[in-house]
């Protein structure tokens, strides 16, 4: 779940509104301004039942929309299942369920098991938040074909995101943010450019899309999956969140606890955090993270340094060598310091990358910023911070070709939008200035940019709703939360802290002593047997349950 602008962009699709026309609901509910049959304007619980009782039109997906990322048509699985897409119409306000309405876009691929043994349907949250559901889960499904035997696998661009209402902050006014410093530290004119992008981007945004910034938070995204639950005509919700989808499912669980069916969070946010002490965390996460790979890199005889500890000054001194000198790449750019953040950061996400930034940063400081540059927009055209599949693992001796088909994309904005609507924190420069000393000891290369991305909700048009969503959920079934002891972007102390808020009895854990963002999808037999028997047979792992990691193979 990155936080600075930079390490957002660095780690994480339709025809035009999903083909609208053709994918809308059968039974929709009241639009702006309907009326019901006797003249008057419909009450919010004539609203209510409208909303509940629509039958989604499923069709074949057609490709993702740029919004949404862009690519290609989802293929059918291995056993010739195809992918489905309808949208889903929902409350703009939940608050106000008779006011205007907007849609949600869903997309499915039904259970590949006997009909007596499907359990319903299972809801995925791949993180940012500003990741397209719809585009991310048939990239993934292979990691969770063996939860298809007795699930529908389902998921959602989220109100804000993609086809589901997208908030739009792009204006031809607004400087490229690859000319904007994420870490001012070069005089005052470098923090006024950074002071007045955050400013400018949050009036475009309210020019924009001043109509939805103000719902499109994470408690409301909640109550759009309950809706979709009943949708799809499920008694409880089974979830499988990931990063900031564990905010999210947390968020769910509070507000329906009887609801909750079998729920995994994996990669946790800690939700004890508001965005300062949360970003402070993460710079100490991706330090710890950063240090693990050089420890790496040492034992392989890294030309970078003879131990981790050099290998880590040798990166730090780098990047801001950098900073002052870009470096010329091939394709008549330059490679800057904020370059080198986004490759390292991105890469930390899935130790299947260590080999290619070993390669990466040893050719950086032979003055060949190529495969550096390479990967720094290979990673950065990921989007969310759903784990891609492994197999999409740059490869060191072939750094991957980067499309243009990431142009478009909404996901920076929305995560901008879902955050400050998330949060009433608003910190000031000098607030940041104040803090920026412990930032550096957490982290001389990651902390000045988590620092200073405190200030994207400066002067955001919406006040914010608190500190942090709420989670906790008395009463709630236990929800199985995985926690990564190498993770970067949600630091594992945050797994105890949610199994705490999430109540007594609620929380369960399971530790992956690993590496990367997350722990199911890094491929870790143990971890996916865990989960698998609690999403399928409903058998959570022991107490104290924990798995490790399984080495990278020989050669790499």
């Amino acid at each position: 779940m990155p936080t600075a602008r930079a390490i957002s962009s660095a780690v994480l699709l339709s025809t035009a509104a999903l083909l609208a026309s053709s994918l809308t609901a059968c039974a929709p509910a009241a639009r702006d301004g309907d009326r019901r049959g006797d003249g008057g304007t419909a009450t919010d619980e004539q609203a209510l039942k409208a909303f509940r009782g629509q039958s989604p039109d499923w069709q074949d997906c057609p490709a993702p929309a740029p919004v949404q990322g862009g690519g290609e048509a989802p293929r059918a699985l291995p056993d010739g299942t195809a992918w489905q897409c309808a949208t889903l119409r929902a409350p703009l306000d939940w608050k106000k369920p008779a006011g205007e309405s907007m849609d949600l876009a869903l997309i499915r691929a039904r259970s590949s098991g006997d009909a007596a043994d499907r359990i319903g349907s299972l809801l995925f949250n791949f993180g940012g938040p500003g990741g397209s559901g719809v585009a991310t889960l048939p990239g993934l499904a292979p990691d969770y074909d063996k939860l298809r035997a007795r699930y529908d696998l389902v998921s959602f661009d989220p109100r804000g995101v993609g086809n589901s209402r997208a908030v739009r902050c792009s204006d031809p006014a607004l400087p490229d943010d690859s000319e904007v410093d994420d870490t001012p530290d070069d005089g005052a004119d470098e923090l006024a450019a950074l002071v007045a992008f955050n400013r400018d981007t949050a009036a475009a945004c309210e020019r924009n899309s001043g109509d939805v910034l103000p719902y499109v938070g994470t408690m409301q995204a909640a109550q759009d999956m309950d809706l979709i639950r009943q949708v799809l005509g499920d008694e409880k919700l089974h979830y499988f969140g990931i990063s900031y989808g564990t905010e999210l499912g947390g968020a769910y669980a509070h507000l329906f606890p009887e609801r909750v069916g079998r729920a995994v969070l994996d990669g946790v946010v800690d939700p004890t955090h508001d965005r300062m002490a949360e970003a402070l965390a993460q710079a100490g996460g991706f330090q710890r993270a950063f240090e693990h790979f050089a420890a790496w890199c040492a034992e392989r005889g890294c030309a970078l340094g003879a131990d981790a500890e050099r290998i880590v000054a040798a990166t730090v001194a780098l990047e801001e060598a950098l900073d002052d000198t870009p470096l010329p790449v091939s394709d008549g750019g330059e490679l800057d310091g904020d370059a080198l953040i986004d490759a390292v950061s991105g890469a930390l996400y899935r130790q299947d990358y260590w080999p290619t930034l070993r390669v990466a940063l040893e050719a950086a400081a032979d003055d060949d910023g190529d495969v550096l540059q390479d990967l720094a927009e290979a990673l950065g055209q990921r989007g969310g911070d759903g784990d891609p599949d492994a197999s999409d693992a740059p490869d060191a001796s072939d750094a991957p070709d980067v499309s243009d088909e990431s142009d478009g994309s909404n996901e920076e904005d929305a995560f901008r939008a879902i955050t400050c609507d998330d949060s009433s924190d608003r910190y000031t420069a000098a607030d940041v200035r104040a803090r920026l000393p412990e930032f550096l000891r957490a982290s001389p290369l990651f902390g000045p940019g988590l620092a200073w991305s405190a200030l994207a909700c400066a002067g955001w048009p919406v006040p914010g709703t608190a500190h942090r969503p709420e989670v906790s959920a008395p009463g709630a079934p236990p929800v199985l939360l995985v926690g990564n002891t190498g993770d970067p972007a949600t630091p594992y102390e945050g797994a105890a802290r949610m199994a705490e808020r999430l109540g007594k009895g609620v929380g369960f854990e399971l530790t992956f002593e690993g590496e990367g963002h997350g722990a199911y999808d890094s491929g870790n037999g143990c971890v996916r047997e865990a989960v698998d028997a609690y999403l399928l047979d409903g058998r959570l792992p022991a107490p104290g349950a924990v798995c490790e990691a399984e080495p990278l193979p020989e050669g790499k």
